[in-house]
């Protein structure tokens, strides 16, 4: 296995973080600090990277924070709700939020 760079090596500690401190479920203000703050702390990890580094580090790290698919909210159906009545086919009803599944505005 070739030995790799400091910056994917930077890369794949940025990603485990993230999964790790549950930053995905914040606010996107919270995640800029955060992600501000972990990746001075990788600036100071792996000294060998540079400014410009550092920002493609930041930059990727926002963009793995944000859901290509919006994420739709589900619950359970209450009791005795059957088939045609709104429920997927694993039981769990979507309810219409109004949101579009990919994030374009649905029309009136």
């Amino acid at each position: 296995m070739a030995k790799q760079e400091p910056i994917e090596r930077a890369r794949d500690e940025l990603f485990s973080h993230i999964h790790r401190c549950g930053v995905l479920e914040a606010e996107a203000a919270d995640q800029d600090v955060w992600m501000t703050e972990t990746v001075e702390y990788l600036a100071e990890r792996y000294p060998d990277l540079d400014v410009s580094d550092l920002a493609k580090l930041k930059k990727v790290g926002m963009q793995f924070c944000k859901p290509v698919i919006s994420r739709l909210r589900r619950s359970r159906p209450a009791a005795g709700s059957g088939a045609g009545d709104g429920t997927s086919t694993d039981g769990a009803v979507i309810r219409d939020t109004g949101e579009a599944l990919l994030g374009e505005p649905r029309e009136a």
